[in-house]
């Protein structure tokens, strides 16, 4: 047992906060995120990530907690976004790469100064990669608060995004109000970029919104049963990653101990790309049976 769990994990309590808002956020994004791959718009959710540095950085020299900042730069970002046209792809692009420039240069400003305001980096580092370990225990309240938000849109609007999302036409034709729609989706997405960014960094808060929700995809293409595999993919990252992180502070040489999001990352890599070998097979038989198909002219 010593050999998994390192003495003390069980009592630590920044260990206890981790494993709470680190499930409640990969719960959030599992969902999000499968709607985010069928819609096309990883990139916004990137560009939502970058941008949210800056929202955490500039809340920094507020004095206020990160998450605030995330959250803010995140709806504001996703505001701009719809303002600028992200409804059809040369738009969305265009729109994307304009809010992600804008944000790009803001963040870069406000880490200066924080940089150079204060004799420490750890903020900033904190900001850019996260630090579960580092979470206050009065965050819990929040991050649960907006994560119903986010998970209450995404529940409400399921059959009409679903629809918009597969055929944006037929939708139009059906009286979905597609822009609408999109617009609230971006919202409940730029909500769970923040919370991720909480827990692995703006950098890297993508990895937690789009790697569980591509691996799903690859187990199964109905929605709903993707959105529990998301779910469920992004704890077991979020846990593995908590528990290896605490682990790694009595490894050998150094024992100074590696960050949660190169795990929780690591292991959202390892899921996908096991999820493709598993996949493998079933995928080689159905070419195959496709191409004698071909090869054997039909009556024969």
């Amino acid at each position: 047992m010593g050999l998994i769990f390192q003495p003390g994990f069980f009592a630590n309590a920044s260990v206890h906060v981790g494993l709470v808002i680190g499930a409640v956020v990969a719960i959030v994004s599992g969902p999000i995120g499968v709607f985010t791959v069928l819609r096309g718009q990883s990139f916004a959710g990137e560009s939502l990530s970058d941008i949210g540095a800056a929202g955490g950085s500039g809340a920094y020299l507020l004095g206020a907690g990160p998450l605030l900042g995330f959250v803010v730069s995140g709806v504001v970002a996703a505001g701009a976004l719809e303002m600028i046209g992200i409804q059809r792809p040369r738009g969305r692009d265009v729109a994307t790469g304009i809010v992600l420039g804008a944000g790009l240069g803001l963040a870069a400003l406000f880490l200066y100064w924080g940089t150079t305001s204060s004799n420490t980096t750890g903020a900033t580092v904190t900001i850019l990669f996260g630090s579960l370990f580092a979470v206050s225990p009065s965050t819990i309240p929040m991050v649960i608060v907006l994560s119903v938000v986010a998970l209450g849109t995404l529940l409400v609007l399921y059959r009409p995004l679903l629809l918009a999302s597969v055929s944006p036409d037929l939708a139009a034709a059906r009286g979905v109000p597609v822009r609408v729609v999109g617009a609230a989706y971006l919202l409940a997405m730029a909500l769970a970029v923040a919370l991720s960014a909480v827990t692995i960094g703006a950098i890297l808060s993508t990895a937690l919104l789009i790697g569980p929700a591509a691996t799903a995809l690859r187990i199964t293409k109905r929605p709903g049963l993707a959105m529990v595999w998301a779910s469920l993919i992004g704890v077991g990252a979020t846990w593995l990653g908590v528990l290896l992180a605490y682990d790694s502070y009595h490894w050998p040489p150094q024992r100074h101990g590696w960050p949660v999001s190169f795990f929780v990352v690591a292991c959202v890599f390892i899921f996908y790309a096991l999820a493709g070998l598993l996949r493998w097979p079933a995928s080689r038989n159905r070419h195959l049976a496709g191409a004698r198909a071909v090869a054997v002219p039909s009556g024969q």
